[in-house]
């Protein structure tokens, strides 16, 4: 039987053990189809890139099932007919992957500040010194901002730009 690894994301105002209960109702629906769900892991109330369906938090659950297509076209069928579910995903994989999944294995070890980092170890006077773009740019030449450097068109005599308008016709 093909092996099937399935994440949905609950809305944030349903509590973790309502959460949970998706999962095992979700993970019923597969059994009753002739399926068997070899892990269940529950990520927690995490940050969404971007809302949906104006949430910006959800709750994250991991299922590997193995079992037919037909079970997981029902379990999928459930899911996107059940309101507290966001989004949800299910893919087929080549083998089950050992230990945990690699969401819970960052959060176990303990990083301090997430993706941007905690303490700036190796940096010059630390703080933020511009990122990607190579540090303060105020330095570099014909860097005047957003839209550069604008040319001063008050010094001009009304004259010349009359002239310059003549020509242009």
């Amino acid at each position: 039987m093909a092996l099937y690894e399935t994440v949905f994301i609950a809305r944030q105002d349903i509590s973790a053990k309502a959460a949970e209960d998706l999962a095992k109702n979700f993970a019923k629906i597969a059994t009753d189809n002739g399926a068997d769900v070899k892990r269940t892991e529950s990520w927690g109330l995490r940050n969404l890139a971007y809302k949906i369906k104006k949430n910006r938090k959800g709750h994250y659950t991991l299922l590997h099932i193995e079992g037919p297509a037909s079970a997981i076209l029902e379990m999928e069928r459930n899911i996107g007919l059940n309101e507290d579910v966001l989004r949800h995903m299910t893919v087929r994989i080549e083998k089950l992957p050992e230990g945990p999944s690699a969401v819970l294995k960052s959060s176990d070890d303990g990083e301090e500040g997430g993706f941007r980092g905690g303490d700036r170890e190796g940096r010059e006077g630390g703080g933020f010194r511009g990122g990607d773009r190579g540090g303060y740019r105020g330095d570099k030449p014909g860097f005047g901002g957003d839209k550069g450097y604008r040319r001063d068109n008050r010094d001009a005599s009304p004259a010349a730009n009359e002239s310059s308008k003549e020509g242009a016709e």
